[in-house]
């Protein structure tokens, strides 16, 4: 049956919507993308996502205006994919959207304390919320749309990501060899298959920064939204102070479980930098945290992927916006020199589309009634059937 994932990650580049060929269940599960289309994030709406991620930022009125906005841009969409592959919208048999992540907060308390509360208590619960109306899809395209991936996991004590090691182990496990599977966007994260297909042992985290913090320097000193093929960071020299500065962030050295984002590695990181480091050029600063993410992720590996396996990680397949970037796939791969390191693209698959397919798979298994969160993963305290479902609002009159 054909069916349409979409994923909006914090890169906040745009919607990602693949369209897929799907049959079957759980280890029988085939995927086969039909067409992949991006629709880019309106620079208004990006403004208003930025916003009321920040801290305190985004009132309830806007972020009621904002889950609309999202919901309309969402269902365009997939209506643009399915012009793409010349497909009937009426022909698909569900959606499955990710959302758009307003705030995400896998642990309560912490130090986490509510913006704008004139006593600082701290957060007193862990929670999530991705924002995207899915009614708005179902309205347009009579179609059943399952959302709201995260929050059954958490519920379940999990902490609600990484939620695609499911789909990798599914549609990448091999029964010879230890595998890796990288996904660059905002922030990077691992899913780790050992080599056997025992679904118990495979485990997967954020391994910290991964284009968010790059991007948000090319748009401030070069007025471009990424780092074409890692152009700008290979005529730049990667500051070794600032680098060893941001090697001791002490996320790198929490043991896994574990998941982050914008609340850590976005904007404010950049600004604390460019204080501390004023004289660092544009080029050197990109340059810089290109390494930061090359090296985290080695970090992560040594540390915590390699001790779990054995006979070493034969390869590291890398995913998402970071796999186009030749001198961050070039510096990863000289800190791993054990390894092979590859893209989709050498697999011949498509590294944009990795995500947006996933959900679809995971919309699937929801559907199906089936679980797919992965607890060895997400630290949840058993399998759970992840997501909420809307029906078709519009039946026949008989």
């Amino acid at each position: 049956m054909l069916a349409v994932g979409l994923m909006s990650g914090t890169s906040l580049d745009g919607v990602d919507a693949a369209l897929v060929d799907i049959d079957g269940v759980d280890y029988g599960t085939s995927v086969q993308l039909v067409a992949f289309e991006t629709l880019p994030m309106p620079h208004e709406t990006r403004k208003r996502i930025l916003a009321a991620v920040k801290p305190g930022g985004g009132t309830s009125a806007e972020l009621c205006a904002l889950n609309v906005e999202l919901g309309h841009l969402f269902s365009d969409a997939v209506g643009a994919v399915c012009r793409k592959a010349e497909v009937n919208p009426k022909d698909i048999s569900f959606v499955a959207s990710h959302g758009q992540t307003i705030w995400h907060n896998p642990v309560a308390g912490g130090g986490l304390r509510n913006p704008g509360c004139p006593t600082g208590d701290e957060v007193r619960y862990s929670g999530t919320l991705q924002i995207g109306d899915a009614s708005i899809i179902a309205w347009d395209y009579n179609v059943t749309v399952v959302y709201d991936f995260r929050s059954m996991d958490m519920a379940a004590g999990g902490q609600g990501a990484p939620l695609v090691p499911y789909s990798e182990a599914v549609l990448y496990g091999d029964k010879d060899a230890n595998v890796g599977l990288l996904n660059i966007g905002g922030i990077g994260n691992i899913t780790v298959l050992p080599k056997g297909g025992d679904m118990a042992k495979i485990f997967a985290f954020d391994t910290g920064p991964g284009n968010m913090m790059i991007d948000e320097a090319c748009r401030r000193y070069f007025g471009q939204g990424f780092d074409r093929d890692g152009a700008i960071a290979a005529s730049g020299i990667a500051n070794e102070q600032m680098l060893a500065a941001l090697m001791r962030t002490p996320y790198l050295f929490e043991k896994p479980p574990k998941s982050t984002g914008r609340e850590l590695f976005g904007s404010q990181m950049l600004d604390a930098l460019k204080s501390s480091y004023p004289d660092v050029s544009g080029k050197d600063l990109v340059a810089t945290l290109t390494a930061f993410t090359a090296k985290s992720v080695a970090h992560s590996v040594k540390h915590f992927v390699l001790p779990s396996l054995d006979g070493g990680l034969d390869r590291l397949v890398i995913g998402g916006g970071g796999a186009h970037n030749s001198t961050l796939v070039q510096e990863l791969a000289s800190y791993l020199p054990q390894t092979q390191v590859l893209t989709q693209e050498d697999l011949g698959l498509s590294s944009d589309a990795k995500e947006a397919i996933a959900f679809a798979v995971l919309g699937n298994q929801t559907l199906k009634g089936r679980a797919s969160n992965v607890p060895s993963a997400t630290g949840a305290s058993m399998p759970a059937i992840l997501g909420s479902v809307i029906y078709p609002p519009r039946t026949e009159v008989h």
